[in-house]
């Protein structure tokens, strides 16, 4: 049987005999050819006749070689086998230390990487619950949104119950209903609820990234913790311990199993995929930031311009109403001198037909002279002259009060229309002033167009 092959880490030890060969010594076999001797061939393989004395040294001789040499083996053998018991216990204490040594070196590798895991874990978390406050800013944005595109919508609408001739497109409605990419207000609404929709949903997708990178590290942490509990109850482990057994196959490695180079590179690619999503989480975090300030400034400053127009426009109502106000007080004024200027005129010509009565009655009665007394003395052309006289004052009267009737109705005219043009002109001071201006009061502040309150 061959003999066990053994790692020996020096030289064996001299023997305490030196190994030679002994030399060959020829005997010479007298033969038996007495009488008394066998050669038969049935007994082959037996002998019956007596040794000779040669035969019995040789015999002895042979004896003591076989027990000399057997005596020198064993010796060399036990020699050897106290040596190799010393070298194999050294052997296997250097291998034990080195292995417990390597599995302490183990125990620090997987206890940084264990680390770097829970610190990218930590940063994941506080980057998620980050951008879960971001998100929260998004939806207060959202939500307060509504009300600026409720107040323009609503501006518009009740501008269109102005009444003709204040029914224009003014410098407000041109505010309201700009047409520039940066100051129309309900279309800059639509665009940034449109933008932080966007932004929303790509908020929900990288926190849905940073969630599962974050359950990556964490399971890649939760295998290291537990890798790390075994490699230290292994690195505990000594010749008194008694937990310890037997497992002949456990010397095998495994088919699935990772090499080092494979290991750290697995943790590491895990590491760099998560700290790539947490950057960009980082970077949405800011624009996100970004869009939300200037949105909300973009909205107050358009806010403010709309505001000074409805005020520009409220003082110029309000101007245009106080001189048509004066106008009407004077035109009201002037209607009662011209009613009181008819009064007299018709009073003048009432009192001219008396007049007219009594020298319209001389000439009829003067008329009536018999023969050659008809005549046309003084008296008589001066009658007739002064009957002319005042139907042309009467003619004359009358055209003027034709013509202060006409200037009282377009006076009166004027009155109506100035009456008219002043309800407009309140009409719309109180829907731009009392409507407009009042609900642009309920207009979110930056802090909530931001998205903080």
């Amino acid at each position: 049987m061959a003999q066990a092959e053994v790692l020996l880490t020096k030289e064996p030890a001299p023997q305490s005999i030196d190994v030679c060969e002994l030399p060959q010594k020829k005997y010479e076999v007298a033969c038996n050819t007495g009488a008394y001797t066998s050669a038969g061939l049935a007994t082959a393989g037996f002998r019956t006749a007596k040794y000779l004395m040669d035969e019995w040294f040789q015999n002895s001789y042979a004896r003591y070689h076989q027990a000399f040499a057997d005596r020198d083996y064993s010796e060399r053998q036990r020699h050897e086998s106290k040596q190799l018991a010393a070298e194999t216990g050294e052997l296997a204490y250097r291998t034990q230390l080195d292995s417990t040594r390597r599995v302490g070196e183990r125990l620090e590798d997987m206890h940084c990487w264990k680390s770097e895991l829970q610190r990218e874990i930590d940063e994941l978390s506080s980057e998620t619950d980050q951008m879960m406050a971001q998100k929260l800013r998004l939806q207060r944005a959202l939500d307060a949104l509504s009300v600026p595109f409720s107040i323009a919508t609503d501006n518009l609408q009740c501008r269109e119950r102005r009444q003709h001739p204040d029914l224009v497109r003014d410098y407000v409605e041109v505010e309201l209903l700009k047409v520039r990419p940066v100051a129309q207000e309900t279309e800059l609404i639509r665009n940034i609820q449109e933008l932080l929709k966007r932004t929303m949903g790509q908020a929900v997708g990288q926190i849905r990234l940073n969630r599962e990178h974050k359950e990556n590290c964490e399971i890649n942490w939760s295998d290291k913790v537990e890798v790390y509990n075994i490699d230290d109850t292994c690195a505990r482990y000594t010749n008194e311990s008694t937990q310890v057994q037997f497992y002949p196959h456990s010397s095998k490695f495994e088919e699935s199993a990772s090499t080092p180079e494979t290991w750290g590179k697995f943790t590491q690619d895990v590491l760099l995929r998560a700290e790539r999503e947490r950057l960009a989480s980082v970077n949405l975090r800011k624009l996100i930031d970004c869009i939300l300030r200037d949105t909300a400034e973009d909205l107050r400053l358009q806010c403010d311009a709309v505001n000074l127009a409805f005020s520009n426009r409220c003082e110029e109502l309000n101007d245009a109403r106080q001189k048509l106000q004066y106008h009407l007080l004077k035109i009201l004024s002037e209607i009662t001198d011209q009613e009181h200027q008819i009064a007299a005129l018709k009073q003048a010509i009432k009192d001219k037909e008396a007049p007219l009565r009594v020298a319209q009655t001389r000439l009829y009665q003067r008329s009536h002279r018999p023969n050659v007394e008809l005549c046309r003395d003084n008296a008589q052309f001066r009658l007739m002259s002064e009957v002319e006289e005042l139907n042309m004052s009467l003619k004359v009267l009358k055209e003027k009060l034709q013509d202060a009737e006409q200037a009282l109705r377009n006076l009166e005219d004027s009155r109506m229309s100035l009456e008219k043009d002043i309800a407009v002109k309140t009409n719309s001071l109180f829907i731009d002033r009392q409507k407009c201006m009042t609900h642009r009061n309920r207009y979110p502040s930056v802090l909530q167009l931001a998205g903080y309150q």
